[in-house]
């Protein structure tokens, strides 16, 4: 029977990653567990902790009949090749009867839309819901039930229950991660290992030192953060809206996962009984004995801070159990000339166009230097950032009245932050819907923004962080009113090649810059502010007043921006001159420098290389410019891998190895 408070439904969710766990947990004090099956999830990097199709359909009947739920994870990003076997697994998924699906792609989704299956969705944390619009634009799409940001408070989930009555799932036990739900692209840069597509091979366990100002800093492990616990604040959650209350822990064993259990659910049991005796503490030593990382209430109360952060064991890069690593400190891939001739002969073997079209040019800028040099070398569209870099300060009113004068042919856009409050909602609808702006669209980053203004007026072009990666979730924006679309920085070759083959949407892709690959709302900068410098050592590559990550294996450089979040990013500078015609005769539409990170003069020569580049495509004639590495070098990224999901981090030597940094 499920549980009541005051009439509302109150749902411990338990994990179970095997059908042996699932028996044990099922009958223990929980209302509904969650679960995998043999793909299309976010836990399949360990061999046997997922369920068949015959023990899915098991356990759905085993659950209800104890009157108890099961939601199966279909959590991943999902690849165009992947589309058919969707289509398959969802079929079966609708006979075996589980009471949701937690979902992550929009593509998903859409598939149960269009084979008219009646299935219910949940959002997945990797969705990264943080605000009502986005709640509001699920909920009309037949969305059952959210899973929260990681990073959203409780004050923040009264309001959206308020707003939208919609139900809320919300961590309340486990492993954390330190950067936003599916805006980390550390690992498939490094290993071909996407995060979004459940492989993380957790670079942010690493063992780091921080840089500014010339000094060094003993940060150790500054990303590795705490597990969630939330077992003394049964209240609070209640009080805050929240509907089902999630264990984290699909990898961990049956007893301890009979421990969570049996401590949660007799606490919220002890305080729907009697809310004013409520004892909080009753098992918290016996949950702080056996924990995994030490605790934190992360996000719950307000910025945790550097409290967030975890020095035990699992995070410090190692598994509590084993002691084994999940991985060491890699470097970024060197760009080669092997690489670029085998992508060149992908993208030539579906080009779709000879002379008539050639993609245009978009540069991503953080001030207005960089959009004045972009526009003066003949950049097609700016795109004014959402998230500015410090010291620089948000692009005004003014600017853009200015930029407007200015532009000429080119297109102004405004970008918007990436995770947006609920004031951010109100200045920009402000701003927007008043007098008209000398601006040629909005550089949307969130389902909620789509939601909000496009109705605006504005044409919108969906950011690189909505994470297209595959026809189904690109036509699916469109329909939403995004005109174009930007590639997941994620894609590996093979899935990028299928992408521009075989969709209709205009995309978009970074063909250069040294792009953010963590995007988080815990603040390095305050290392610096908390502790004495140890040493003394100038950054590499960028400014000493731009704090640096290090390992011995680079430096990757971490921008503030003006919201107080930071952007780890790329040591190296993405870069795909050398094919930027392949790119354009295979379809892509716009060719987009991300160059917020570049003093004016060095953004001008880049432009001004690509601008040639492009001007030169179906001429004939060479291209005869050559660029120079601003950073570390120039790598390729998530390029550097095929995309075979079943082995993804293997390449060749030949292309692992370096070659001379200048690009012709």
């Amino acid at each position: 029977m499920a549980r009541y408070f005051n009439g509302k439904e109150v749902e411990l969710l338990a994990p179970v990653g095997t059908f042996d766990i699932f028996k044990e947990v099922i009958e223990a004090n929980c209302d509904a567990v969650y679960l995998g099956g043999p793909s299309l999830n976010m836990r399949l990097m360990r061999k046997g902790y997922n369920f068949t199709l015959d023990e899915i359909t098991e356990a759905v009947q085993i659950a209800h009949g104890l009157g108890k739920k099961v939601y199966i994870t279909v959590n991943n990003l999902l690849s165009e090749g992947e589309l058919a076997e969707a289509r398959d697994y969802l079929k079966f998924l609708e006979t075996a009867g589980p009471d949701a699906l937690i979902v992550q792609d929009f593509a998903v989704i859409a598939l149960i839309k269009e084979m008219n299956l009646s299935l219910d969705v949940h959002s997945s944390v990797m969705m990264n819901v943080h605000n009502v619009e986005m709640v509001k634009a699920l909920k009309e799409m037949g969305v059952t039930r959210v899973v929260t940001s990681r990073e959203m408070d409780l004050m923040t989930t009264r309001h959206l229950l308020a707003e939208t009555g919609m139900e809320l799932e919300y961590f309340v036990h486990g492993d954390m991660c330190s950067v936003h739900g599916a805006n980390c692209y550390f690992s498939s840069s490094v290993f071909g290992m996407s995060s979004n597509r459940g492989k993380c091979l957790k670079p942010c366990r690493w063992e780091y030192r921080i840089k500014k100002d010339g000094n060094v800093y003993p940060s150790e492990y500054p990303l590795a953060v705490k597990d969630m616990f939330m077992y003394e604040h049964i209240p609070e959650l209640i009080h805050g809206g929240i509907t089902s209350f999630k264990i984290e822990g699909r990898m961990r064993d049956s007893a301890f996962v009979l421990m969570l259990v049996n401590a949660y659910g007799d606490a919220i049991d002890r305080y729907i009984e009697d809310p004013i005796g409520f004892e909080r503490s009753r098992d918290t030593s016996l949950l702080f004995e056996n924990r995994k990382r030490d605790f934190s209430t992360g996000y719950a109360f307000g910025r945790p801070g550097l409290s967030y952060i975890n020095k035990r064991y699992e995070g410090t890069g190692k598994f509590y159990s084993t002691g084994k690593v999940f991985s060491t400190p890699t470097v970024e891939r060197e760009l080669s000339a092997t690489r670029l001739e085998k992508i060149s002969e992908k993208l030539t073997s579906i080009r779709q166009s000879e002379t008539s079209r050639v993609a245009e040019l978009s540069v991503h800028v953080n001030n207005m230097a960089q959009a004045k040099v972009a526009l003066e070398e003949g950049a097609d569209h700016i795109y004014l950032s959402g998230d500015v870099f410090e010291p620089d300060r948000p692009f005004s009113k003014a600017d853009l009245l200015e930029l407007g004068a200015l532009k000429g042919n080119a297109k102004v856009y405004l970008g918007l932050p990436r995770m947006m409050t609920e004031l951010q909602f109100e200045i920009y609808d402000a701003l927007l819907s008043g007098e008209r702006l000398p601006i040629d669209g909005i550089l949307a980053t969130n389902l909620g923004a789509i939601h909000k203004f496009a109705s605006s007026g504005y044409p919108l072009v969906g950011d690189i962080n909505l994470n297209i990666s595959n026809p189904l979730s690109a036509e699916f924006y469109n329909s939403l009113g995004v005109e174009r679309l930007t590639a997941s920085m994620e894609l590996q070759l093979n899935d990028y090649v299928s992408l521009l083959k075989n969709t209709q949407v205009p995309l978009e892709a970074i063909v250069h810059g040294s792009s953010v690959i963590m995007y988080m709302e815990h603040d390095l900068y305050e290392n610096t502010e908390a502790f004495e410098p140890i040493a003394k050592e100038d950054n590499q590559y960028v400014d000493n007043s731009v704090l640096v990550m290090m390992t011995d294996k680079g430096e990757n450089p971490v921008y503030r921006d003006v919201h107080g979040r930071c952007h780890l990013t790329l040591a190296k500078e993405l870069c795909l001159l050398s094919v930027v015609e392949e790119l354009s005769a295979a379809g892509l539409s716009v060719c987009r420098i991300e160059g917020a990170t570049y003093r004016p003069e060095q953004l001008k020569n880049i432009v001004r290389v690509y601008r040639s580049a492009l001007d030169k495509v179906g001429t004939g004639e060479p291209q005869l410019e050559e660029l120079n590495p601003v950073y570390a070098g120039f790598t390729l990224g998530a390029l550097q891998f095929d995309g075979d999901h079943n082995n993804e981090a293997k390449d060749s030597d030949a292309e692992s190895k370096a070659e001379p940094e200048t690009v012709v």
